[in-house]
């Protein structure tokens, strides 16, 4: 079963250079929130942060909200009459929530707030269940269970935790062979939100946690893979990008080069940590490897640290030596003059001066290569360089935060590939691919 996902910007009439800062502006966001703290002690899960049923739903746009998020992905809950509810897709998080009609303190969004009183197949979750049980961030109110959780930028999202039926709307592909029809899902788990402040000025009514988790939508729909494959982020047309729930259609179909996997990695200080770690052992930039040891992307001895592929992060962020690292040598093998102080109007550490986007496409500029345990993801120009600023800028797409010990596989250098997570073998699949005929 396939869904479109469609970019948070799209139809919203900005520029190239503003759907680049924009970008930057989540990752950074993304990088920066709690969503990456250190993990809880051995021994503890984490819910929110801390036989299947393949589904399918659709995705429209989003806009700036919860701490760097990408793409939307609608579907409906409760019965019989099922409510619309527009989540933003997170494989950095677990727990799926949306906000409320009861809810004490809201946000503005376009859709009507889920009314639980409107569905007949909603369930109150009790302080005994093991959804409460098995997360620290839950807490006991008058004998259900509720969740809170804050984030770095200082939203807070709370509520109750209920079960009630999800439905979910196929879309066809071009082809007429993929999505269509309905799947519905008895008794899934999720929160509804009565306390929910900060940024989420946006199109989302809350979130779908697609994380390692118990309780992310794809671990509690059952399915063992699930997988993605974003079209172009730069292009004028916005075209949409699929996801599947459950095994996906031949990964074959449409790849434009060799399939190739890496492992998935948990955090050892908390296996049950949400994020998909990866084992990220060195950069290249042009013919040289970077002089920096594998340890650099490594998960830290308390839990920190590590290299993490993330749907909500839009561009690679690296920590700042390492970033330092890679754009002196990416700038040392680019004809062309670096602009100093790009950042300041652009956001971007590493931009050079050119005439033209025509021009700048003839510049030769160095391969990038993420070496990852057992396969290389070898980069095209078009998923690390862009030209912004009406043509007389073109910039390396990749960031970095001081303080951060954290390296983001951002989903800008996912672009037309068919990236899948096989949670059954713990493996990351990846592959060029023409994602807009998938």
């Amino acid at each position: 079963m396939r869904a479109d996902l469609t970019h948070v910007d799209r139809g919203r009439g900005f520029t190239r250079s503003e759907l680049v800062t924009r970008m930057l502006s989540r990752s950074r966001a993304r990088a920066a929130s709690s969503l990456y703290r250190a993990p809880p002690p051995a021994g503890h899960n984490n819910n929110y942060h801390g036989g299947g049923h393949p589904a399918t739903a659709t995705a429209a746009p989003g806009t700036y909200g919860q701490p760097g998020t990408e793409y939307l992905i609608h579907l409906a809950i409760g019965s019989p009459r099922p409510q619309h509810v527009a989540l933003t897709l997170d494989t950095g998080s677990d727990l799926i929530w949306t906000q409320c009609a009861s809810c004490a303190v809201c946000f503005p969004h376009p859709s009507p707030n889920f009314n639980p009183s409107a569905s007949t197949t909603i369930r109150r979750v009790p302080c005994s269940d093991p959804v409460c049980t098995h997360s620290p961030d839950s807490l006991c109110t008058l004998g259900d269970c509720s969740y809170v959780d804050a984030y770095g930028d200082g939203s807070i999202a709370s509520g109750r935790i209920v079960r009630d039926t999800f439905t979910f709307k196929g879309t066809s592909s071009s082809s007429g062979k993929n999505g269509g029809g309905v799947v519905v899902v008895p008794g899934l788990s999720f929160g509804c939100g009565l306390y929910d402040t900060g940024i989420y000025n946006t199109n989302e009514s809350g979130i779908a946690g697609f994380g390692h988790g118990s309780q992310s939508l794809p671990s509690q729909l059952k399915v063992g893979k699930f997988s993605h494959c974003f079209t172009s982020m730069l292009d004028a047309k916005f075209k949409p990008s699929p996801v599947f729930l459950g095994t996906p259609d031949d990964i074959n179909a449409h790849a434009t080069g060799t399939i190739k996997s890496t492992p998935l990695r948990r955090n050892p200080v908390s296996p049950a940590y949400t994020y998909y770690y990866l084992s990220l052992q060195g950069i290249t930039v042009g013919n040289t490897r970077l002089p920096v040891s594998s340890s650099a992307f490594a998960i830290n001895k308390d839990g920190s640290g590590g290299t993490v592929i993330d749907s909500g992060t839009g561009i690679t962020t690296l920590p700042t030596p390492l970033f330092k690292v890679l754009s002196k040598a990416f700038a040392a093998q680019v004809a062309l003059p670096v602009v100093a102080n790009s950042s300041e109007t652009t956001g971007l550490s590493l931009c050079f001066a050119v005439a033209s986007a025509a021009e700048a496409a003839k510049v030769r500029v160095p391969r990038l290569v993420f070496h990852l345990e057992g396969a290389d993801m070898d980069l095209p120009r078009e998923n690390y360089m862009a030209v912004i600023n009406g043509g007389k800028l073109m910039c390396l797409m990749l960031g970095d935060l001081e303080g951060n010990d954290l390296t983001l596989i951002g989903n800008f250098q996912q672009q037309n590939m068919h990236v899948v997570y096989d949670l059954d073998n713990s493996k990351l699949l990846f592959v060029p691919a023409q994602c807009d005929k998938l």
